[in-house]
């Protein structure tokens, strides 16, 4: 599975983005895809998985409320609607694939390579 991420860039404190992640070469459709990010100088951290039906989601206690992720397996890509952005938030953002929505890194298998996101206060 190739997974290229896209939709990064420089908004203010406060803006929207959203990210996609476009797959190609798997079963896309029976996948669990995830977002991580990982800031400066900090460890690569979970931001949301969306199971292949769309049937569960998790996010982490960061983002909620503020980001939302979705999925079209018709066109095999998942999305990251991200809202009320913060300074915080800015990192380079990773799309993954893997069995089980969880939180951590190591379940997943495939990774894109990442698309930046900067958040100006």
């Amino acid at each position: 599975v190739q997974l290229q991420a896209s939709g990064g860039g420089l908004v203010q404190a406060g803006g929207s983005l959203r990210l996609s992640c476009a797959a190609s070469g798997g079963t896309f459709s029976r996948g669990v895809m995830g977002w991580f990010r990982q800031a400066p100088g900090k460890e690569r951290e979970f931001v949301a998985a969306i199971a292949w039906s769309g049937g569960k989601i998790s996010y982490a206690d960061s983002v909620k409320g503020r980001f939302t992720i979705s999925r079209d397996n018709a066109k095999n890509t998942v999305y990251l609607q991200m809202n009320s952005l913060k300074p915080e938030d800015t990192a380079v953002y990773y799309c993954a694939s893997g069995p089980r929505v969880v939180k951590y890194l190591t379940a997943y298998d495939y990774w894109g390579q990442g698309t930046l996101v900067t958040v100006s206060s």
